[in-house]
């Protein structure tokens, strides 16, 4: 799976949970509610003040690297 900006947290979780610290170390704390499965990933880094581009980089290469 490759992440984009259009993506939603949830999306993310389900494919690997392991992307649950990732969203930690970006200040995103609560991955189970409502707005996770609703908002994209551009719109929950806006809400909480952190670059979408970086997100979908770092979790692009944690994937990366889990395979």
């Amino acid at each position: 799976m490759t992440i984009t900006k259009t993506n939603t947290i949830a999306d993310v979780l389900r494919a690997d949970r392991g992307t649950a610290k990732i969203f930690m170390d970006h200040g995103m704390h609560c991955l189970s509610c409502p707005h996770a499965t609703s908002e994209t990933l551009e719109q929950a880094c806006a809400a909480h003040g952190e670059s979408a581009d970086h997100l979908v980089t770092t979790l692009n290469e944690y994937l990366a690297q889990a395979k």
